[in-house]
């Protein structure tokens, strides 16, 4: 083929590419057009039934309504914090940090609970759903669940109070509800005590009225002695003091024994005994060892000393007449279980023992 007819035919096959080319451009281009009207449609349609029902404005006001919720929430708890450790600082021993931290953590979940529910509140009147009847709904079932569960809500709130002012502690020697123990765990609920013989003690924390702490600060160690009537109670005062002063030096005892003995003197005057009183400032806890200690001591002392430490005695007195001349007292003694005879009592009281000896 001549080069002329070769170029001619090369022109017209160029020419053909271009021409389908185009056209498939033109037919993208229409169809793409016509997707972007449709969707501009759909988009207006939906603009409009949006802005005509107000789902943008109540949306708006519900993430407003979030966004107060959430920074309020963190501005108290953030707040509550601080305080907490403020008052963490005043405080030294571990314990009262942990019941600090107690309290703000109870603090920030009823925050949380408080803000959360009224944001709850408004999202549900925005929301157009009527509130007015959960709100009855809720009140009435607050009074049921309120009746029938006062107790706990009681428990509950004199346990915040304990944690709150620091009554007792972990490791406390109390007395509480009626029971005494050792604390060995605090909840809002209820406190748990160990006793002296190991019994685990469940205390609702409503029941306590009121509060004895044994180890709290100090303690004090009472003794009370009794001497018989024919001993000088000076002497007697003299020697427990002198005890509790040793006491006091021993190593052992000096760390528990915190104060200078006090002689309280005379407490009571009873029926066999001239009861002497004796206290002595120890540690928190340690009264109860330190005055078992200073009893055992004061026992010795007493028998080195020769002062008597008097038994119950029992004084039978007949009466005495006008005339000045008691009457005679009759005795009469069973033989049932001694095995004697009417004539063997009516012996003299040596010869029946020398009898039995010999017996």
């Amino acid at each position: 083929m001549p080069p002329d007819a070769q170029r001619i035919k090369n022109r017209h096959c160029s020419g053909s590419r271009t021409c389908a080319v185009s056209s498939t451009r033109e037919t993208a281009r229409s169809s793409m057009n016509e997707q972007v009207e449709k969707l501009l449609e759909s988009s207006e349609f939906f603009r409009m039934l949006l802005l005509e029902s107000g789902i943008v404005a109540n949306a708006l006001r519900i993430m407003l309504i979030a966004l107060i919720a959430f920074v309020a929430s963190r501005i108290l708890i953030h707040a509550i914090k601080i305080a907490c450790e403020r008052l963490q600082r005043s405080k030294t021993d571990p314990d009262s940090e942990k019941r600090v931290e107690t309290v703000r953590r109870t603090t920030s979940i009823i925050v949380r609970i408080g803000i959360w529910s009224i944001a709850g509140i408004i999202t549900l009147s925005i929301l157009g759903i009527s509130i007015a009847p959960l709100l009855t709904a809720a009140g009435v079932t607050g009074i049921a669940v309120g009746f029938a569960a006062q107790s706990l809500v009681k428990d509950y709130f004199s346990g915040f109070v304990l944690l709150l002012e620091g009554q007792l502690r972990v490791g406390d020697i109390v007395e509480i509800g009626g029971q005494s123990g050792v604390v060995e765990e605090i909840t809002l609920r209820s406190i748990r005590l160990r006793d002296y013989y190991g019994q685990v003690i469940f205390v609702p924390c409503g029941a306590i009225t009121s509060v004895v702490n044994k180890s709290m600060g100090f303690a004090q160690a009472v003794v009370d002695v009794g001497v018989a009537y024919r001993e000088d109670t000076d002497a007697a005062l003299a020697a427990m003091e002198r005890v509790a002063l040793d006491m006091s030096s021993d190593p052992y005892w000096s760390d528990r024994i915190i104060g200078a003995p006090e002689i309280v003197g005379v407490e009571e005057l009873a029926d066999s005994a001239v009861v002497l009183r004796l206290r002595l400032k120890v540690m928190p806890g340690a009264q109860w060892e330190v005055r078992r200690e200073l009893l055992r001591r004061i026992k010795r002392a007493f028998d080195d000393e020769g002062i008597e430490i008097p038994f119950p005695h029992l004084t039978l007195y007949a009466g005495e007449p006008k005339g000045g001349q008691a009457p005679p007292l009759n005795l009469t003694i069973s033989c049932k279980e001694t095995g004697e005879t009417e004539a063997d009592i009516t012996k003299p009281f040596s010869d029946r023992s020398n009898r039995e000896t010999r017996s």
